[in-house]
């Protein structure tokens, strides 16, 4: 399994599968990263938390703990 947190800056990767429960998975899926989407990857912080993320044509910040949550290919 490969996650989100992995991904290079500049580099886009396609969502398989979200990982985690309730209200954590429920707040990923409402900022609009849900399976087959594509997520290209803009600015990493220095110290890898958070990320910025384009997603559906809008910019998103991440922490470093959600993105481990998203599986991607």
């Amino acid at each position: 399994m490969r996650s989100l947190s992995e991904v290079k800056v500049g580099e886009t990767a396609t969502v398989v599968r979200l990982h985690g429960e309730g209200a954590v998975k429920r707040r990923i899926m409402d900022m609009g990263i849900t399976k087959g989407v594509s997520i290209y990857v803009r600015k990493v912080a220095p110290l890898g938390d958070p990320f910025e993320v384009t997603v559906r044509g809008y910019e998103l910040s991440l922490r470093k703990a959600d993105a481990e949550m998203i599986e991607i290919e």
